[in-house]
């Protein structure tokens, strides 16, 4: 029996998503482990390996919206039976023979139609069009298409290298998100060098590309957002998703915040100490990844906190997944360290940058998104002293970092400088109130001022 492959599912918000781009050729043998396609959503773009191994045959072509756990392809048995219905038949391959022939004797004439085939990444061709073409050298991308849709038959090739159409270009490896990112800023991914495995092309190296023709034929500096006076930014993709999700979060729950500051000095300390020792390693801490230590500790103890508030009752949640949010420079996305109580230090410092690195490349896992029930957002880097974060439905609190500022202490009489960190923390007043909403950012504070506490 075959193995369906699914749109799969990533995050518990994704309502919808395409097949951005096939890996796989239609009825070419897939491994698995293999990347079998590209998913790409209004959230997120990633690769999808296959299940198992055999011989794939597509459903869906790329580009086509669809709902998460739809059917886009079959994965079958080596020598199993296809189905007729999926296959081309011995008339229609005879009549694309017949067509090739005729065109190769008056390639002026026009071709022959054949049955239509699902695309291969964002060329739609013919199984007989693939093989001329890379038989004599021919970019399918340059070829006009005259089959049904538009489609590449192989008459079409054949009466292409005839007008001398060029060879394929070189190769580009690129991330599905790279190749989005690509096409929206009008660069060639020929002209970049990817500093991502095998010199593929990620966001990263995109981003490095901060020059663009303006309409008068000037050269004019772009932002790091892609954007310069004049612009019209459409709301679309992650952009629409973010400010549909923040507004229905604002009208759906009753969101009130506090401030409250950490002492910062012995966490100074520790992180500089952590830096030293695990140096060797790569493994370089954060002070986020000691408050998503702290906070994990303290949802333990505060476990509203980590819930989910409906109409009829809440639900305390069982395991503490903590999402950090991460820019980017065409939204946000919150990437999940999962059973963050669980990890040590050590472990959420490599994980969070595992996450970090992933979401800014354009290549997390599928479960790198899913599931999150409490959030950590940073602006600190950016000197922020106090913000008011939006909940990310459906949890019930997030938590904001500031910046580490110079503050001053008492004892007695005497002044005494020390380290400081502003912590805002939003929460759902229908879930808990004030009272033990402050005794959690209490908690994490006063680990935070004692993170000795957080190695143990």
């Amino acid at each position: 029996m075959p193995r369906e492959i699914y749109l799969v599912k990533v995050g518990m918000t994704m309502t919808e998503g395409m097949v951005a781009q096939w890996y796989i050729a239609d009825g070419d043998t897939v491994n698995q482990g293999e990347m079998l396609y590209a998913l790409e959503t209004e959230k997120v773009n990633l690769d999808v390996d296959a299940e198992v191994s055999g011989i794939v045959k597509h459903q869906v072509e790329s580009g086509v919206m669809l709902e998460p756990g739809d059917i886009v392809g079959y994965v079958f048995e080596s020598g199993e039976k296809i189905p007729d219905e999926m296959q081309a038949t011995s008339a229609e391959v005879e009549h694309e023979a017949k067509a090739i022939s005729q065109a190769r004797i008056e390639s002026s004439q026009g071709p022959a139609q054949e049955k239509p085939e699902m695309a291969i990444g964002s060329v739609k061709s013919s199984p007989a069009a693939r093989r001329l073409a890379r038989e004599n050298g021919i970019d399918l991308t340059q070829v006009q298409g005259t089959g049904p849709g538009g489609r590449i038959i192989g008459a079409d090739v054949v009466a292409a290298k005839s007008k001398g159409v060029d060879a394929p270009a070189r190769e580009v490896k690129a991330s599905p998100l790279a190749r989005r990112l690509a096409a929206e800023r009008g660069i060639d991914l020929g002209s970049i060098k990817g500093s991502g495995p095998g010199g593929r092309v990620t966001k990263a190296d995109l981003d490095t590309v901060v020059t663009d023709s303006s309409s008068s034929g000037g050269s004019v500096s772009r932002t790091k957002m892609g954007v310069v006076p004049g612009d019209t930014v459409p709301v679309q993709g992650m952009r629409r998703t973010i400010a549909q999700r923040m507004h229905a979060s604002l009208q759906s729950s009753a969101q009130l915040s506090m401030d409250m500051e950490a002492i910062m000095d012995d966490a100074f300390k520790l992180r500089e100490q952590l830096v030293a020792e695990w140096e060797s390693e790569g493994i370089r801490p954060s002070y986020t990844d000691l408050v998503v230590k702290a906070a994990a500790v303290a949802l333990l103890k505060h476990p509203r906190m980590n819930s989910i508030f409906t109409e009829k009752e809440i639900t305390l949640l069982r395991e503490y997944h903590i999402g950090i949010a991460v820019a980017l420079p065409e939204g946000l996305v919150v990437p999940v360290i999962r059973h963050a109580d669980k990890l040590t230090l050590k472990e959420i410092a490599i994980e969070s940058k595992r996450l970090a690195t992933a979401a800014k490349e354009g290549s997390p896992g599928l479960d790198d998104y899913a599931g999150g029930t409490f959030t950590i957002s940073t602006l600190g880097m950016f000197g922020v002293d106090s913000f008011t974060p939006i909940i990310n439905e459906p949890q019930s609190g997030i938590l904001g970092v500031n910046r580490i500022f110079d503050g001053v202490e008492w004892d007695g009489d005497r002044p005494i400088k020390t380290k400081k960190m502003n912590l805002s923390l939003t929460w759902d007043h229908r879930v808990l109130d004030g009272a033990p909403a402050a005794e959690f950012l209490s908690e994490v504070t006063s680990l935070l001022s004692a993170p000795y506490r957080l190695l143990v």
